[in-house]
């Protein structure tokens, strides 16, 4: 089994679209980005492609490449999902917690779980989305922008039901 960790963090800006989850949320403010900036989901991606030993978001999506320009973050995990499958890799979940003053989320949550989930085919169950706020301290406490933190544990296929890794020797 193998664990990675992944950060995002992008400013708000007035007249666009709020994604989190890979849910719209109605708020007057949008996430600034080249894609549609979901720091959920964006996070999410890094600490899969982190776990595999993958590189990161930037690598496989550059800012730079006009492709990608607006996309859904959803697109992308899911190409990220076949990535990791192609080199033998199964999710077995994934943890993000997101840093945001307002909206409240919590009524999203389950959405986003579920959207998440779908993205990769796996089990909501396997997806946990949680919300906090930094208590008014930072750029983000002044409502400049949201983060979200994730981590993901992935297990490889040739790996059966043991926790080794790959090509290591059972234990005996």
């Amino acid at each position: 089994m193998r664990a990675g960790v992944g950060y995002d963090v992008h400013p708000l800006k007035r007249h666009r679209r709020l994604v989190l989850g890979g849910v719209e949320i109605p708020h007057g403010y949008g996430l600034d980005g080249h894609s549609d900036a979901d720091v959920v989901v964006h996070a999410i991606i890094d600490a899969l492609l982190g776990a595999a030993g993958l590189g990161d978001i930037g690598m496989h999506f550059p800012p730079s490449d006009p492709q990608y320009k607006d996309i859904s973050s959803i697109t992308l995990l899911r190409r990220v999902g076949d990535l990791l499958q192609e080199h033998g890799w199964q999710v077995s979940n994934v943890d993000a917690t997101i840093v945001a003053e307002q909206p409240h989320l919590s009524s999203y949550v389950p959405r986003m779980r579920q959207t998440i989930g779908d993205g990769l085919g796996i089990d909501r169950e396997q997806v946990s989305v949680k919300s906090t706020t930094s208590k008014g301290l930072g750029f983000l406490g002044q409502r400049k922008g949201i983060a979200a933190h994730a981590v993901a544990l992935l297990r490889h296929a040739e790996a059966g039901e043991g926790l080794r890794d790959p090509g290591s020797s059972p234990v005996q």
